[in-house]
């Protein structure tokens, strides 16, 4: 995108607070962005947690913000979903039954960075990844049975491009 898709406006808000209004409506009781620019984030009253592996990538996020989370389920969404939607995170969450992780799956894709994660089955997993050096989510989850939902894309379809920024109404 060429600039911090965080604080790209997307129907007059950023990205980053369409998605922690989204939680917020779906009953999370607590949001919180993994890393960032902490300033220009927090100037949209959003709480910031410095991510304890800047630059590794995704997977180092991701035990971030398990490692940081105070419930055990825990919602991780990256900052760049379109149409964010209470209605799709709370049946996201509600899908995880007794497997420690639900990953939504648009155009038959798993969306990693769109997924719910019980902290306590999933973080000492994923943290030994990373420090074996695995930088992939998925790569890392392989050690999970991680519920996959066919075909949940409403609510979970993200901006990788210019022309993926339709909508945000």
């Amino acid at each position: 995108m060429g600039r911090d898709k965080a604080l790209l406006e997307l129907g007059g808000k950023p990205m980053a607070v369409r998605v922690a209004n989204a939680l917020t409506r779906a009953g999370a009781s607590e949001v919180f962005c993994v890393g960032g620019d902490t300033d220009a984030l927090r100037v949209h009253s959003l709480r910031v947690v410095p991510d304890e592996h800047p630059g590794e990538g995704p997977l180092g996020g991701l035990v971030t913000a398990l490692s940081a989370a105070r419930h055990d389920i825990v919602v991780v969404l990256a900052c760049d979903l379109v149409e964010p939607s209470d209605g799709a995170i709370g049946r996201l969450v509600e899908s995880v039954g007794a497997a420690p992780a639900a990953v939504p799956v648009v155009a038959r894709r798993p969306q990693w960075l769109h997924a719910v994660w019980k902290r306590d089955a999933c973080l000492e997993v994923l943290r030994t990844a990373f420090e074996q050096g695995e930088r992939s989510i998925h790569r890392a989850a392989a050690m999970l049975d991680v519920q996959l939902l066919s075909e949940s894309g409403a609510g979970f379809a993200d901006a990788d491009r210019p022309e993926d920024l339709t909508g945000g109404g």
